[in-house]
């Protein structure tokens, strides 16, 4: 399992174009530092985190496919 380095996540986020929203910071963050594209992956990734699960249940996301979902409609909004 692959544990989020906090880290390396606040350097990433310093040249991120979404400052404002750290969900989404860390979305790209999983796909770039990690290489991420399975939404189970990111879920499973998040979700066995002491931080990130605060973050899906704030957006009411409780599954794979709620991820899934929100990174469709993200995806199709850029």
């Amino acid at each position: 399992m692959i544990e989020i380095n906090w880290e390396e996540f606040k350097i990433f986020k310093q040249s991120s174009d979404k400052k404002n929203d750290n969900f989404e910071v860390l979305l790209d963050f999983l796909k770039s530092y990690y290489n991420m594209t399975n939404p189970v992956e990111m879920y499973d990734t998040m979700i066995n985190d002491d931080i990130a699960p605060l973050m899906l249940e704030k957006r009411a996301m409780y599954s794979a496919a709620d991820l899934e979902k929100h990174l469709y409609k993200h995806f199709n909004e850029e």
